[in-house]
């Protein structure tokens, strides 16, 4: 879709009379994307459908789960993209930029995975497999994937997995070697959780990117996952991206949410408003920071109620698909200007 921005002055100016949209925000202010994820039962809601194919809010869609392992290789070799394809095709017909999510994690992995006893070179044969089959399947569609998920704990040592148990990190340079092979044009993320700020969990990931490009293994990205919480958006964040930004690769916001204590009260409200439109101006403020992706839109499908008891309301848009002030924090934060 073909678009005519106005500058940021004029915008400004005109703001009290438009309606504003996330995504044109986000790409005044010289970003790639604004966009969420999604997932394929919610895509049977009609109303979240409207608002999901509202391109002027979101132009990149990511699956949360349907190209997760356990839904695309259940069985050893054997692949199904049914679902992976559900999203792409509603990507596509909107002209939404696809982030393709993922390749290897340790979570909602098959029972044949876990359960194998493979040796070393059967394990990075089928990482090799696994990942080659999912990222050529869509070669050509996707702006980026996240090749590796979540591979560090927080204290900066490597996360125990069958991967990382069976192989140490010889599977993390497979599995980007092999995205690579399958799709030259992707750009290829590691994705990991409370790496917003400085601290011994960022500082290991860049010690891993410096590491790879020393052995010449292809990384072109880091996702910053940001499932934050309100009141606690890190200081160090901006630094941080920067600090990212500083190995020569690209950075991206992949999976934001800022939950709280429930119930929701406008005092707390209005702290979220001010911590997105903080994590906003963070990637404002980076030029490697491209985009941001919401981890859903509205808390009627948010992650966080199930996973975080006595928490929710973490989407900048409420269970009855109402803006909250989060919204707009997040249009501030594409406004600031460093």
């Amino acid at each position: 879709m073909a678009r005519n921005f106005l500058s940021f002055a004029s915008i400004v100016v005109l703001l009290p009379f438009v309606s504003a949209q996330l995504d044109i925000f986000a790409q005044l202010a010289g970003k790639k994307y604004f966009g969420t994820a999604t997932d394929n039962p919610e895509l049977t809601n009609a109303s979240y459908v409207k608002q999901l194919e509202n391109v002027l809010d979101f132009h990149q869609l990511t699956p949360a789960n349907s190209m997760k392992w356990e839904n695309t290789e259940p069985t050893q070799g054997n692949f199904t993209f049914a679902g992976g394809d559900q999203i792409v095709e509603q990507a596509e017909k909107h002209g939404q930029i696809m982030r393709g999510h993922n390749c290897v994690w340790h979570q909602q992995l098959a029972d044949w995975v876990t359960d194998g006893n493979f040796t070393k070179p059967e394990l990075l044969a089928i990482v090799e497999n696994h990942c080659g089959t999912l990222v050529r399947h869509y070669r050509g569609k996707m702006y980026s994937w996240d090749v590796i998920n979540e591979c560090l704990n927080d204290d900066g040592t490597f996360r125990e997995s069958i991967f990382f148990n069976t192989t140490g990190t010889d599977y993390i340079g497979v599995a980007l070697r092999t995205a690579r092979a399958a799709d030259p044009h992707a750009k290829l993320y590691i994705n990991d959780f409370n790496i917003e700020g400085q601290g011994a969990k960022s500082t290991a990931m860049i010690n891993l990117v410096k590491s790879l490009q020393k052995e010449g293994v292809p990384i072109d990205g880091i996702g910053v996952q940001s499932h934050l919480i309100v009141g606690e958006v890190p200081s160090t964040m901006e630094q941080n991206l920067r600090d990212f930004a500083a190995l020569g690769v690209e950075v991206a916001i992949t999976e934001l949410d800022i939950r709280m204590n429930l119930p929701a009260t406008p005092a707390l409200l209005q702290q979220q408003k001010e911590d997105y439109t903080t994590v906003i101006t963070a990637c404002q403020n980076v030029p490697e920071c491209i985009g941001v992706t919401l981890w859903d839109w509205t808390d009627k499908f948010s992650w966080v109620p199930g996973t975080f008891a006595g928490q929710g309301a973490a989407c900048p848009w409420d269970e009855n698909f109402v803006k909250k002030p989060a919204y707009a924090g997040i249009i501030e934060g594409w406004l600031e200007r460093q």
